[in-house]
Parts: structure tokens; C-alpha cells; sequence
């Protein structure tokens, strides 16, 4: 298939598939005669591993290791495991930072007026914290 079967099937775009094929997360397509990528079967298993890993937050390098480790059969679940395991570290404390910066911003919500006046706890604070760059 050409890769806009490819890009259809996968739920991926074209311009995805051409950028995962040059960072080499996918085999070079062949080509047709005329110069056409064309993917087969194997392909979009890979692309569809390939975007699973990735709607799971992995990033890039995450997905690379995690394709090698698909690809070999002779490796050991513990290493995709540990892999697994980290990136929920990873997402944990992300997730802790957007909680954080969550409830600061509430905080700030709730002490604003939010009237006519131009008092304004919210551009305070953001203003405060540019202080550091004068």
C-alpha cells in the first residue's frame, strides 16, 4: 500500500510515517518504480505500536527501546517492565507538578475580586516572578 493507505490505516499522517522512517523507529519503506513508499502488513503493526507507545506518553527514545525490546524475541519482560515502570515514575511527577501548578493558580483565582477594579492578584504574582530576570 502507498503511504496514504498506510497514513489512513495507522491513524497516523504521512508526514509522521516519513518522520518515524527518517529517525529510523520504522524500516525504509520499498519503493515503487516510479519512487512511491510502499508499506506492507509488518509495517503497520510497527505503526500501530508505534502509536500506541506514543498516545501512552512515551517519548521517542522510550519508543525506540521499546521496539527493539517487541522485536526480540529472546528478551525478558523485567526489561520492558523496568521501562514501563519508569515512565510511570516519570508521568507521576509530572502529574504532581500540574496539581501543583494547579492549586497556585486556583489559590490566585480565588484572591482575585474578578471586579473593576485594576487590582489583580494573578498579574501580581506573575509579575513577581519576573523579578528574577531585571
Amino acid at each position: 500500500m502507498n503511504i496514504g493507505q498506510a497514513a489512513r490505516r495507522s491513524g497516523l499522517s504521512a508526514k509522521m510515517i516519513r518522520y518515524y522512517e527518517s529517525i529510523g523507529l520504522l524500516k525504509p519503506a520499498t519503493r515503487s518504480d516510479s519512487g512511491y513508499r510502499l508499506y506492507q502488513a509488518e509495517d503497520l503493526h510497527t505503526l500501530a505500536f508505534i502509536k500506541r507507545s506514543r498516545d501512552l506518553g512515551f517519548s521517542l527514545e522510550e519508543v525506540s527501546k521499546l521496539l527493539t525490546l517487541w522485536q526480540d524475541r529472546g528478551r525478558a519482560s523485567a526489561d520492558v517492565k523496568t521501562l514501563a515502570s519508569q515512565h510511570i515514575a516519570e508521568l507521576n511527577r509530572r502529574i504532581e507538578e500540574l496539581v501543583s501548578l494547579r492549586d497556585t493558580l486556583g489559590d490566585l483565582v480565588a484572591h482575585c475580586q474578578g471586579d473593576e477594579r485594576p487590582d489583580c492578584p494573578i498579574l501580581k504574582d506573575l509579575a513577581n516572578g519576573a523579578s528574577c530576570c531585571h
